[in-house]
């Protein structure tokens, strides 16, 4: 055992030409599939490159549909291009508080974090707005998973600090990305907000199984050596990819089975590594999901998984719902639409219920595995 060990930590013969393809915050050189997404970031900003004020955008879609990336590809362009415009990126869910998200804002201005203690928000925020003031300079502002300042319930005052700052900084010009895979962002805003943000929406629809296949076969070039992933092993990658909606399950099942492959000494990806890496990651990508989720979604689905495969239709579920927890009709059906929308459940329509259309709820998960998850 020892010796096998060793092996596989020392061994010097790879299958990878560049593992790092493969990595969660990897930059494809080669973004396929958003062309028209870029386009419409690119005419926000194009008001900022000409001295004006940039257009405020809401970048939506369900997760892995390629947001984060096409923000990191257009900001690079733009700072590459023009003095006119600094840009910022920021995490929500690392970063959620007013102090740490101007923090990281100051960072990617100054090339440095302000002291962590003693220092006033006001100072802060002033040291950004007078750089941009003095440097006749537009920022943009990313803000992604910005869902997460809604649960902290300060997303208001963060993008009212960004949006208004001309009141107090003359002449400054702000905008914001807000990127969000929920639905319900639109309707979270104040009026004070909402009356300054205006933004323009970009969606960003799940990839097709043709789309998928093209951008996976794009990491197998750059990341392995020629003739490692045999077309049938890819395809059902793609498979399985599809079924999830999830580009990084693809990306990080090409990973595990290289990984597989590898120790195995084998010169190919094989079925048994493929299968190996898919039972791997198939639970780590059902709880990556349900984390994301709120409590009344949790709930929701708990009382779905619960009634097993019997897909009952919304009323159904509803009234079962009710006798768990306190929901208006209109949360409901927002908790059922934001489901839907992560790929958790599908719905469809059948027939005349009492008050219209009925529409089924089919979990696209099995229950039983994902009763485990939820316990």
């Amino acid at each position: 055992m020892p010796d096998r060990v060793e092996d596989i930590l020392m061994g010097e013969e790879t299958l990878f030409k560049d593992i790092t393809v493969f990595n969660p915050d990897y930059i494809p050189e080669n973004f396929l599939h958003r062309e028209s997404q870029m386009e419409a970031l690119a005419l926000c900003l194009r008001p900022a490159l000409k001295g004006g004020k940039p257009v405020n955008s809401v970048v939506i879609g369900s997760p892995a549909t390629g947001k984060t990336t096409a923000i990191h590809k257009i900001f690079e362009m733009v700072e590459r291009k023009s003095q006119k415009v600094a840009t910022a990126y920021v995490n929500c869910q690392l970063y959620n508080t007013r102090f740490n998200i101007f923090a990281q804002i100051y960072k990617q201005l100054f090339g440095f974090l302000p002291a962590g203690t003693g220092v006033p928000f006001s100072r802060i925020y002033g040291e950004i707005m007078k750089k941009l003031s003095n440097e006749k300079k537009a920022l943009v502002v990313a803000l992604d998973d910005v869902n997460h300042l809604f649960y902290h319930k300060n997303a208001n005052q963060i993008l009212y600090d960004i949006l208004r700052a001309y009141e107090v900084f003359p002449g400054v010009r702000t905008g914001v990305f807000a990127i969000i895979s929920d639905i319900e962002f639109r309707f979270l805003l104040d009026k004070n907000v909402s009356s300054v943000f205006i933004p323009q929406e970009v969606m960003f629809q799940t990839y097709t199984w043709q789309e998928m296949r093209d951008i996976l076969n794009e990491r197998v070039k750059s990341g392995f050596y020629p003739s490692v992933v045999p077309d049938e092993i890819l395809d059902e990658i793609v498979d399985v990819t599809s079924s999830t909606g999830d580009l990084r399950v693809g990306i990080d099942l090409l990973r595990t089975s290289g990984n597989f492959a590898e120790a195995d000494a084998s010169k190919t990806i094989a079925k048994k590594h493929l299968d190996k890496a898919l039972h791997d990651i198939g639970s780590q990508s059902i709880q990556n999901t349900l984390d994301n989720l709120s409590a009344d979604e949790r709930e929701l689905l708990r009382v779905l998984v619960q009634r097993g495969d019997d897909n009952p239709t919304a009323g159904d579920l509803y009234n079962t719902l009710k006798e768990y927890r306190s929901l208006s009709y209109a949360s409901f059906d927002r908790v059922l639409k934001k489901l839907e929308f992560m790929r958790i459940i599908d719905t469809k329509f059948t027939g005349k219920g009492k008050r219209g259309n009925s529409r089924l709820i089919l979990l696209r998960f099995d229950s039983k595995e994902l009763g485990k998850w939820l316990d």
